[in-house]
């Protein structure tokens, strides 16, 4: 039986049983990859080009368009290289690779999540004390906090995945390097201890997940008492479609590393991952700018310039509110 210091290659899961089905899925996933890029490109050039908003708000947007960025250019382009070479292979060192990153851009985003809703919450319910709370130094701070968990999360995964003997082959049914599946391939008993780490960090994204709910709910109940009849139908149509990306994120990752491994099957675990690997980064752009005026005049702004062959982006700092 082979182990860990044998293998030096891992196969993924093809994306479809037939090459035409493969094509398919490749043109469809390849599409959404491109789209994601275009998106999240826009959004973090316009807002770094653009004065008006350098603020903390859009700051921690530039925040979550690069690590949208990241998130999905660490899944999709080894799965589409895969499929247009018809191959399965995925290096040793290129599977740790890729559960490092996947796991410190997912864990990082997640966390900045729930620190856009902390912003949220007291630019609404606490107007006045929004400049003191959320100055540069404090916004600086948070997504220094954001990117360094991630860094911590993913290290702690990563070594403690990789440092278990591997004795059930190299087959990894999923179509990126992803820890269940990689576990399954671990000598039986040795993986108990990173089941407890996935548990752990499983019961922190929850309790982020209620921190974000709580915040909407305060932010929701102080809109409606608001005058303005607009006021209470921006907030839901923005908030509302976020706090779906959220809970789609959430409860398929969650599923995805804490169900049984009898009830696994690969075709539920191939869509489970597109939903929380590709769907989230592809969204996100359209949530945070379609309805949102000041981003769509950046982006305009920003199209314009690279037509005429001229960007030129001032250096980033945030606004005092």
């Amino acid at each position: 039986m082979p182990n860990s210091s044998s293998i030096s290659e891992f196969l993924l899961l093809p994306l479809a049983d037939t090459r035409q089905l493969q094509l398919l899925h490749f043109w469809l996933l390849l599409g959404i990859y491109l789209a994601a890029l275009l998106g999240n490109g826009l959004i973090s050039t316009a807002v770094a080009c653009d004065r008006r908003l350098h603020t903390p708000m859009y700051f921690f947007l530039l925040n979550l368009a690069l690590l949208d960025l990241g998130c999905i250019s660490t899944t999709l382009p080894k799965a589409l290289a895969n499929v247009l070479w018809d191959t399965r292979a995925i290096s040793y060192a290129g599977c740790a690779a890729q559960v490092f990153f996947f796991l410190f851009f997912a864990s990082a985003e997640f966390s900045l999540l729930t620190i856009m809703s902390y912003d949220r919450y007291v630019a609404i319910c606490k107007p006045l004390h929004y400049g003191t709370l959320m100055d540069s130094r404090a916004c600086a701070t948070m997504a220094e906090a954001a990117w360094g968990a991630g860094v911590l999360n993913s290290l702690l995964h990563t070594a403690s995945t990789f440092s278990l003997p591997l004795c059930q082959g190299n087959v990894v049914n999923q179509f990126f390097c992803e820890i269940p599946h990689i576990l399954k391939l671990s000598c039986s008993g040795f993986y108990l201890r990173e089941v407890v780490f996935i548990i752990f960090s499983a019961s922190l994204g929850f309790g982020c997940f209620v921190f974000i709910v709580v915040s909407y709910v305060q932010i929701f109940l102080a809109v409606l008492m608001m005058p303005s009849e607009h006021g209470p139908h921006k907030a839901f149509s923005t908030c509302l479609p976020h706090l779906a990306v959220v809970s789609l994120f959430l409860s398929t990752v969650l599923y995805a590393n804490l169900k049984p491994p009898s009830v696994s099957l690969p075709s539920m675990d191939l869509m489970l991952a597109v939903l929380y690997s590709v769907v989230p980064p592809a969204v996100n752009p359209l949530i945070y700018s379609v309805r949102n005026q000041e981003v769509k005049d950046a982006v305009k702004k920003v199209i314009a310039k690279f037509v005429s062959n001229a960007v030129i982006c001032p250096s980033f700092g945030i606004h005092e509110m």
